[in-house]
């Protein structure tokens, strides 16, 4: 727990005094729980664990949010399809989180977002078949997320006519739809959300250490007792031990590599994690009209067509992929099949063109329910394969809140001692406290910081109340309301920020991560890389080589993910996306063929 006189806010800071703090804390003290893994399942667990007054330690090889969690549809959903086929407690307890989340834990990151069910043209009967099959389904949506759903936090959906649907969408065909519904979900930058679980994880007095790579466990018998960690930021250093009384691996597709590390004892974990690739294309906001998201069939998953700031997300493909985990790659195939399956119901047709950006996110999927991966469960497991470790995986990003206090109440059960309920759903994270009335006054802010209302609305939206930190330092320091050179949405300021107080150490984590100028701009961060890198040597002391390394790194990898997704297949935009090294400085995890950690 924090010291009664630090502020919540500096103790979350996740600042490069901090990051070697946390470091000293590792080697020398022993822990409740260690988590390893910084997605949104491991950073909740952290938040849980120490938000219960247990000692955590959080270790993550890259950066918070650099695998899964930052590569979604960017949705916090109850999952309409999971209502289709009956997974009705699924549906509850999204819908529940999704109300948590919007009204209490982070109203500043997840806001509504209106999406139309096109309801597809036919004759008379098909028509009003349709309508009554999806109204009944969207209805049910509703009724459960106003029974069960912790503040609904969401308006009521609404059906609409040919016009009505074509007057909020006029880039709907009209003769491909007779009309559509209206509903809401809700709509999250997901590695934000990462970075401030884990923020708020930090200010609780959890250890948050990244590229910090476990390469091994630390045994006594047949018990865990710790980890074997390589820090990846001065790779000379030796490798170190960290003890824990427990170990919590939320390592996501990489969970079979947890019990890889324990094979020579004869580890079975009772399950194994399925890797499905989901693609998703970024276009401008002006290649399509309208002012809602949409939600399609096709055949072998649910397509969304999803509104982000000035841009469109369009997403998603669900494939197998037994590649390079650490980086999948998007194949011309994959984009040609977003373009195929959007352009049905566009009156003007999509191009390659017309896409700013491309990412591409691998679901870890609970094995042995089916063959198809859309078929597989999305429902997670916790499971004790040694004493000592636990593994929690499957599960969705809505439902992280759900899978942590589960692995943490098991936890506890084994730490033994009073019970210590799970308080998450009562605590909101860093910047949640008085958004409402911070964005009521956004005007008067602004007049006092002497800066535009859109500053402090942009601002508001990314940091919630942390918001006044920012414009205090631009306060300090003018030049940091510099627009980022090819990103002008971007300040300078947030860039300093996130080298000093979010655990940002690369320009990669920047562009990426902490801002989405990769996805978000045509040059795909190319332009900015320069400012950005200038900005953060400030506040990371990089010298001229440096500073440089870092800008060849970044555009390197944007031209391997250029060249990945000119290729035919998932082989051959593999093999080109690899083409660039890795900024944290070991190879990617190209399956169990690399798993030969030294144990």
């Amino acid at each position: 727990m924090r010291e009664p006189s630090v502020s919540r806010y500096a103790a979350g800071r996740l600042s490069p005094i901090r990051r070697v703090a946390d470091l000293r804390r590792l080697r020398d003290e022993q822990f409740d729980v260690l988590v390893i893994g910084g997605g949104v399942t491991g950073a909740g667990a952290a938040l849980d664990a120490a938000s219960r007054g247990l000692k955590v330690a959080l270790v993550e090889a890259r950066d918070l949010a650099a695998g899964t969690s930052s590569r979604s549809s960017k949705l916090i959903h109850g999952g309409l399809r999971y209502l289709e086929q009956l997974e009705l407690h699924l549906v509850h307890e999204a819908l529940t989180e999704r109300g948590l989340l919007s009204t209490r834990l982070a109203p500043h990151l997840v806001r509504p977002v209106p999406i139309l069910v096109p309801l597809p043209a036919g004759n008379p009967a098909v028509r009003v078949g349709r309508r009554a099959y999806y109204g009944l389904g969207v209805a049910a949506y509703d009724v459960f997320a106003g029974l069960f759903g912790t503040g609904r936090g969401m308006p009521l959906h609404r059906h609409l006519t040919r016009d009505g649907a074509r007057h909020l969408f006029p880039s709907l065909r009209a003769e491909a739809v007779s009309g559509a519904i209206r509903y809401y979900d809700g709509q999250v930058d997901d590695a934000r959300l990462v970075v401030n679980l884990a923020r708020t994880a930090a200010s609780l007095g959890a250890a948050v250490v990244t590229s910090a790579r476990v390469v091994g466990f630390v045994r006594e018998a047949r018990e865990v007792v710790g980890v074997r960690v390589r820090d990846l930021e001065a790779p000379d250093s030796p490798e170190f031990e960290v003890r824990a009384r427990t170990v919590v691996a939320a390592t996501g597709v990489w969970t079979d590599d947890m019990s890889q590390m324990l094979r020579d004892v004869g580890v079975r974990p009772g399950f194994r994690v399925r890797a499905s690739k989901g693609v998703h294309l970024v276009v401008p906001r002006s290649a399509i009209t309208g002012e809602a998201g949409l939600i399609l069939r096709t055949p072998t998953s649910v397509l969304f067509v999803i509104p982000w700031g000035g841009h469109w997300i369009i997403g998603t493909t669900d494939t197998d992929w037994k590649l390079d985990r650490s980086h999948p790659a998007a194949s011309a195939r994959d984009i040609r099949y977003l373009l195929d399956q959007v352009n049905t119901v566009l009156d003007r047709p999509l191009t390659t063109d017309d896409i700013e950006g491309v990412y591409a996110g691998l679901r870890p999927l609970l094995s042995g329910e089916a063959e198809a991966t859309s078929k597989l469960s999305r429902e997670h497991a916790v499971i004790e394969p040694m004493l000592g470790l636990m593994l929690v995986a499957g599960g969705k990003y809505t439902t992280y809140r759900v899978m942590a206090a589960d692995v943490i109440d098991r936890a506890v059960r084994r730490l033994g001692g009073p019970a210590l309920p799970s308080r998450t759903d009562q605590l909101p994270l860093l910047g949640a406290d008085g958004y409402n009335a911070a964005w009521r006054d956004r005007q008067d802010t602004a007049r006092r910081h002497g800066v535009t209302a859109g500053v402090v609305e942009h601002l508001l939206e990314r940091y919630g109340t942390l918001a006044v930190h920012l414009l205090a330092m631009i306060k300090a320091e003018p030049d940091l309301a510099t627009p980022l050179a090819g990103a002008p949405e971007y300040l300078a300021a947030e860039v300093a920020y996130a080298a000093l107080a979010e655990g940002a150490l690369h320009l990669d984590d920047v562009l990426t991560r902490r801002t989405r100028i990769s996805i978000e701009t045509a040059h795909r961060g190319s332009e900015t890389a320069a400012h950005a890198a200038a900005v953060m040597a400030q506040v990371l002391g990089w010298d001229k080589a440096v500073r440089e390394r870092e800008i060849e790194h970044y555009r390197a990898r944007v031209a391997a993910e250029r060249q990945s997704q000119t290729m035919p297949d998932d082989a051959a935009a593999d093999a080109a996306r690899v083409g660039a090294p890795d900024v944290r400085g070991f190879a990617a995890d190209r399956g169990v063929d690399l798993l030969q950690v030294d144990l």
